[in-house]
């Protein structure tokens, strides 16, 4: 099974000037699941590269034992920070395309020009091809 998984590049909150991106577990929790089934996952996000990790995620009082695996996981870091850039991507190349929560999917992949022809051809394909988003702005 070959699944996308769709990242924010969205660094801000709104106009607060406060950090935010995606929501570590709802990451690293799917990750896990998907790759311990054998799925093959492709990383992508608008701006390709590594996207911003909320960093409310990430305190102490919120790490779970994915996020443990996912930080202690070279290969994982790896292709956390070199996600391939959204708009070079086809939908048809996968079985289903999976959007991790957090705020920053609010501001570039609720309405992303990029995000859509992704959106729309799991839409059609709803039959083969389904997604998934973690995050209730979707």
């Amino acid at each position: 099974m070959k699944i996308l998984m769709v990242l924010t590049s969205h660094d801000r909150l709104g106009n607060t000037g406060k950090p935010t991106g995606f929501w570590l577990e709802e990451f690293a929790a799917p990750y896990y699941v998907f790759k311990d089934a054998g799925a093959e996952i492709t990383l992508a996000s608008p701006k390709g590269g590594q996207p911003p990790i909320d960093p409310k995620s990430d305190e102490p009082a919120n790490q779970t034992e994915a996020m443990a695996r996912s930080k202690g996981d070279p290969a994982a870091q790896k292709e956390l920070a070199n996600t391939v850039r959204l708009t070079g991507v086809k939908a048809d190349g996968f079985d289903t395309v999976f959007y991790p929560g957090g705020h920053g999917p609010m501001w570039d992949l609720a309405n992303s020009r990029t995000r859509s022809p992704l959106s729309k051809a799991s839409t059609m394909q709803a039959s083969r091809s389904p997604w998934s988003a973690t995050h209730p702005g979707f």
